[in-house]
């Protein structure tokens, strides 16, 4: 089964457990880059992001290097942004739908998960979502975090 996992990641958590992942599946591993990120302070960019999410704002991609399209299995992940997941995401899904594939869904937070999963989740129709788990506090457990990635 060709797999790929998808990401976006701002401060490094969500890309620690997908690298986790990539290296543990073998599976090839995307990126997704806004034009313009999210810059400033750490607080800074907590309040952007979730003004991004509050607003349900689609910040224009950088072109994929890989064709979705062409996997069986898709490993989707996300850091939580106003109890949602991150704009990037939004695009990815608005851009680029996907059809009748396997996909698993993770989020990184350092509070709630809240209802991330689940709005992912309903941004898949037509697909099968095969598993779903959220990562708290990554950046200081992270070592706990790559451990639980690796056994999921």
């Amino acid at each position: 089964m060709k797999t790929l996992i998808i990401y976006y990641s701002l401060d490094g958590n969500t890309q620690s457990i997908a690298e986790t992942l990539q290296q543990t599946l073998h599976a090839d591993i995307l990126r997704l880059h806004p034009i313009k990120d999210i810059s400033g302070s750490k607080l800074m960019r907590y309040f952007r992001g979730g003004k991004q999410a509050v607003m349900k704002e689609l910040p224009e991609l950088a072109p994929l290097a890989k064709n979705p399209s062409d996997y069986d299995l898709i490993i989707i992940g996300t850091p939580v942004r106003a109890f949602t997941y991150a704009p990037a995401l939004r695009t990815f899904f608005h851009q680029y739908p996907l059809t009748n594939k396997k996909i698993a869904l993770f989020c990184t937070h350092e509070g709630q998960a809240k209802h991330t999963l689940t709005n992912m989740s309903d941004q898949l129709p037509n697909n099968e979502i095969i598993a779903t788990k959220d990562f708290p506090d990554v950046a200081k457990h992270r070592e706990a975090s790559v451990d639980e990635a690796k056994h999921w």
